[in-house]
């Protein structure tokens, strides 16, 4: 996988851009549009990446936190996010965060997030939070990167490993969109009926309770 970058196969993202301004400015300009549930329609549309990896392989675990300064982190003990090493030996991660997600973004008809709203990609994150950083483990490395309103403010950085892999996703949603969000059990139950490859948990730092596994 790893080499000429023009070689990469595109499937999910186009690996020739690593940063799309115009489809981060699109997404700005819109947040009714694109996260027409406010904080809780973003969170749904990271947990829907850690459901893909669910999907292809099985046994995901996926943990939500919401913590205390009111910013939210998914993290996932899938493979991390597709990290690979370009002609020049530099690490090159998939552009998920600042280019359009080719299966859903502009298109019609797609897959709907237990919300009902239309998942649009994890861009849609990025662009609508003051900040994001995210951080992924892979068997070949792990690395982690910032963002502010999904344009990257740091390089793609290493970090180093655990024993583990997988995602975490941690962002600050856009004040406009800060409204109270307490997702219940219910919802997870919800989220897990729509996603059944994938096991959720709930976290809320914000008053130190765990909601029940689901």
């Amino acid at each position: 996988m790893d080499g000429s970058r023009a070689s990469w196969v595109n499937t999910t993202h186009d690996w020739a851009a690593l940063v799309d301004a115009g489809h981060l400015e699109q997404i700005r300009r819109g947040p009714a549009q694109f996260a027409p549930g406010g904080v809780g329609h973003l969170v749904l549309e990271v947990v829907a990446y850690a459901a893909d990896e669910a999907a292809s392989r099985g046994g995901v675990r996926c943990v939500v936190t919401l913590h205390t300064d009111g910013s939210v982190s998914v993290k996932d003990d899938g493979r991390g996010t597709d990290t690979r090493v370009d002609e020049h030996r530099r690490a090159v991660r998939k552009p998920v965060m600042a280019t359009k997600d080719l299966r859903f973004f502009d298109l019609p008809h797609v897959e709907a997030l237990p919300d009902g709203y239309a998942r649009r990609g994890m861009s849609v994150v990025a662009a609508l939070s003051e900040w994001l950083v995210h951080t992924n483990r892979r068997l070949n490395g792990s690395w982690s990167q910032r963002y502010a309103r999904g344009i990257p403010v740091t390089d793609l950085e290493p970090v180093e490993a655990d024993g583990t892999t997988g995602t975490c996703v941690r962002f600050l949603p856009d004040g406009t969109l800060r409204v109270p969000w307490s997702p219940t059990g219910a919802d997870v139950a919800r989220w897990s009926e729509h996603w059944p490859d994938l096991t959720v948990h709930l976290e809320d730092e914000r008053d130190t309770v765990e909601s029940p596994a689901a």
